[in-house]
């Protein structure tokens, strides 16, 4: 960044120019911002047949994928002069990122408004920031949803994880296995066309949504609807209290997967990303080691204990999703020997999990230090790096950690409260992951 002198008298509403890609995506997005920034600065005059003198060049390269990609480039660069402001950008993503540089520069001066002359070349430091809700233990509307997409945007995150099914609650609907919804959400739960509704809000705001659906383990809601998935005993009611359930999936029957590889394959027409993440995490599983058919299956194909059971389970349930064209992700609970590399691990236990990932060659993100459950200060949040100056990785380690997730735990939240916790304290988290 370089700071000139003067700036940008913000007198009037911009006029707009889009000399290369101009398509209704990066449109309505301009649009959003020039509406912001009226407000910020006061412009009451502003709306339709007023005629914007105050210039503003947005220039893209080239239209982004039909599906965003973690390789997106997100790069742009924004100069402001006292005679206009412009945006140049590879991509849609990188132009929208721009306009939220744009929109925080508005400040006041004197009676009116202006934006600081300055020249700014900016790109993200990682790759994946992004933001999990437990949608599971307690449901949130999709307005709340929507609301903070609105959020996420404007400090530059880029991917939403959703966590959609918990022990209490099976919040996404199945066309295929309806009793997911009908006996395991109270009826609060998201259709495929509200999911769809907000993959597409995600996406006119450049981020992915990458949908989580919790396996083996914190599965009750998965029992209660369809207890021949079950491992033995069979829960009978959605889990009422919090903390860990005893109750888990089946790894050892055929029908499991086949009714895994027919739920995902619906699920990937709603969730295009090319991510899902199975969830993984704490699965004690008492009935792996005391049903005498599990037993015997562990026994038959030398599975020593619970660990190389779930470990067959990610396995078999990776050879669905790669079918499916897509790339698993797993709560750190997943790295056992021999997971395949195809695995992104998010680590909830610690950084040294993330870098044992990254030493064994898997793709990592970091969530331990950024969990706002916890209700630590911001300042302990940003002083959390995903991938520290001390760290012993090599540098092709180091390309395997994608980024961090901030995570917004459901259990003691509502949609009255979740702002609260989700901001501000996100936007410090934010600013680490980008910069």
């Amino acid at each position: 960044m370089s700071i000139g002198s003067g700036g940008l008298s913000l007198d009037s509403t911009f006029a707009v120019e889009v000399p290369g890609v101009s398509d209704a995506r990066l449109m309505d997005a301009i649009d959003r911002a020039v509406r912001r920034i009226e407000m910020a600065a006061g412009l009451r005059h502003a709306g339709r047949g007023v005629a914007g003198t105050t210039s503003l060049v947005v220039k893209v390269d080239h239209a982004s994928a039909p599906v965003q990609s973690i390789d997106e480039d997100e790069s742009y660069s924004l100069s402001v002069t006292p005679s206009g402001a412009e945006i140049d950008a590879a991509t849609e993503v990188g132009a929208m990122h721009g306009l939220e540089t744009l929109i925080q520069l508005v400040q006041p001066s004197g009676s009116g408004y202006v934006i600081p002359a300055v020249t700014i070349h900016d790109a993200p430091r990682f790759r994946w920031r992004g933001l999990m809700i437990d949608c599971g233990r307690h449901f949130e509307p999709v307005a709340v949803i929507e609301r903070t997409l609105d959020g996420m945007a404007a400090v530059k995150l880029n991917v939403l994880h959703w966590h959609l099914t918990e022990d209490q609650g099976f919040r996404m609907q199945s066309s295929i296995y309806p009793k997911l919804t009908a006996k395991g959400s109270d009826g609060l739960f998201y259709t495929q066309q509200d999911a769809k509704q907000i993959v597409a809000y995600a996406r006119a705001r450049g981020i992915r949504v990458v949908p989580e659906f919790e396996m083996p383990g914190h599965s009750t809601a998965w029992l209660v609807a369809y207890p021949e998935l079950s491992s033995g005993a069979i829960p009978k009611e959605i889990r009422r209290e919090f903390g860990v359930s005893p109750y888990a999936i089946d790894p050892t029957r055929d029908a499991t997967y086949i009714f895994i590889r027919r739920f995902l394959t619906e699920m990937a027409t709603i969730f295009p990303d090319a991510y899902v993440h199975i969830g993984g995490d704490e699965t004690p599983a008492p009935d792996w080691k005391t049903n005498p058919r599990i037993v015997a299956f562990m026994k038959a194909h030398n599975l020593k204990d619970n660990d190389a059971l779930q470990a067959y389970f990610n396995t078999r349930v990776l050879k669905i999703i790669v079918r499916l064209h897509k790339h698993m992700m797993g709560w750190d609970e997943v790295l056992t020997p021999g997971l395949p590399k195809d695995v992104v691990v998010q680590s909830w236990r610690g950084e040294a999990s993330l870098f044992k990932g990254a030493k064994l060659g898997y793709e990592g993100v970091l969530s331990a230090p950024y969990y706002l459950d916890g209700m630590r200060p911001a300042g302990m949040h940003y002083l959390a790096d995903p991938l520290p100056s001390s760290s012993d990785l090599t540098p092709s380690e180091r390309k395997l950690i994608l980024g961090g997730e901030v995570c917004m735990w459901g259990e003691h939240i509502s949609a009255r409260t979740i702002d609260s916790r989700i901001w501000p304290r996100t936007a410090a988290i934010a600013e680490r992951f980008w910069s």
